[in-house]
């Protein structure tokens, strides 16, 4: 029997001829391309600026460095999330630390962010970045958050690696009209793919410059950036210490023809939701439950299971030959974060979640057959 993977691309004829065409010019890396795709995506998702990079980790590391988190300062996230969402911190030096999720969509609890803000005002010790994840695609609840970050004054990176082609409050996601900046992921497993690449998206034009910069070594040719006056064209100057983050014109070619079809991808996704949310309303599993205010990307779909069933039920699955996964592991629970010893307090919302949650399969490319497959393999799991 066939192998059902959890995520899939979907590669197609129109992706593989844009690459191609890529191929045959005279730009490999960066290019004519990447721009394209940059303004393609920033105007999608009604955003002034985008910088493409390497990956969304990167996005998140250059992001950070942006709006100026260093040695000192602090950085929250979500347990239930990729290890990137709280590594972007360490890399700039900056402490991490946690808060607990709402244990019916997954995401960032507001009121256990409250809590830990009130707390962390009367220890002296506020974040200065709060990264908010937008688990399986659904977004957070932005306007609660960002409201918090006027009070108390941190600032907001939205980690959409799992959420491009979707809505919060009747506006793409993307849009930082509750952050200072947006990140999405083009991992193959995502909504669309550029092979390996990631996106940054802001409003404000000196975070964007300086994210720019950030992804390609520090170095600039603009002369109103410089030190001292060119001699010459082929001069350059390092103004910081930056990376080579740069995404090529071969994986923004495959970004910018796999963006045609965003919209597509996101209703497919959505009408596989609906069929696993009719066939699955009979068994003892329950969905992340979607919020009003938000419209899912989709790029996972999670089921809850009984905490006493859940690893016989995973094996079952895996046993039936689909890929089901979990996401995600907590991060404090990764030894390098329990050995720094900064991560305060306890979070039974994320460890109930992480007893209990399995990703089923969802792709654009599934078929109703398979999906059945899933269904009935995750009945009889549940039931045995």
């Amino acid at each position: 029997m066939s192998h059902i993977p959890y995520g899939r691309q979907d590669v197609t004829v129109a992706d593989i001829a844009a690459v191609t065409e890529v191929l045959q010019s005279d730009w490999l890396t960066q290019g004519p391309v990447v721009p394209r795709f940059e303004q393609a995506l920033a105007q999608a998702c009604g955003a002034r600026h985008a910088v493409a990079v390497n990956s969304a980790t990167s996005a998140l590391h250059i992001a950070c460095l942006a709006v100026g988190l260093g040695p000192g300062d602090w950085l929250w996230t979500s347990p239930i999330t990729f290890l990137a969402s709280a590594n972007c911190g360490r890399y700039c030096g900056a402490s991490v630390d946690f808060v607990d999720i709402d244990g019916r969509t997954g995401n960032m609890s507001v009121e256990a962010l409250d809590r830990k803000l009130k707390q962390a005002q009367a220890d002296k010790r506020l974040p200065k970045v709060v990264v908010p994840v937008h688990l399986a695609g659904q977004s957070c609840e932005m306007e609660a958050i960002h409201a918090l970050s006027v009070e108390y004054g941190f600032r907001v990176i939205e980690d959409a690696s799992h959420a491009v082609g979707g809505r919060y409050r009747g506006d793409p996601v993307g849009g930082c009209r509750y952050s200072d900046i947006t990140v999405f992921s083009f991992h193959p497993v995502k909504v669309i793919t550029s092979a390996e690449g990631g996106m940054a998206l802001t409003n404000d034009e000196q975070l964007a410059q300086r994210m720019a910069l950030l992804r390609s070594h520090g170095m600039t040719r603009d002369a109103a950036l410089m030190d001292y006056e060119p001699d010459g064209p082929w001069y350059y100057e390092q103004i910081d210490l930056g990376f080579n983050y740069r995404m090529t014109d071969v994986q923004a070619a495959l970004g910018l023809s796999q963006l045609n079809r965003l919209e597509a991808y996101v209703q497919r996704r959505h009408e596989l939701a609906r069929r696993y949310d009719e066939r699955l309303a009979s068994l003892p599993v329950t969905g992340l439950w979607q919020h009003p205010d938000s419209h899912s990307g989709l790029h996972l779909y999670v089921v809850r299971v009984e905490a006493q069933r859940h690893r016989a039920v995973f094996d079952a699955m895996r046993a039936a030959n689909i890929g089901v996964n979990l996401h995600y592991i907590p991060v404090y629970r990764q030894p390098y974060y329990r050995q720094l010893g900064t991560v305060s307090g306890t979070y039974p919302e994320s460890e109930r979640y992480y007893a209990e949650a399995i990703s089923l399969p969802m792709y654009p490319t599934l078929g109703e057959a398979e999906q059945d497959r899933v269904i009935e393999a995750l009945r009889k799991a549940v039931t045995a």
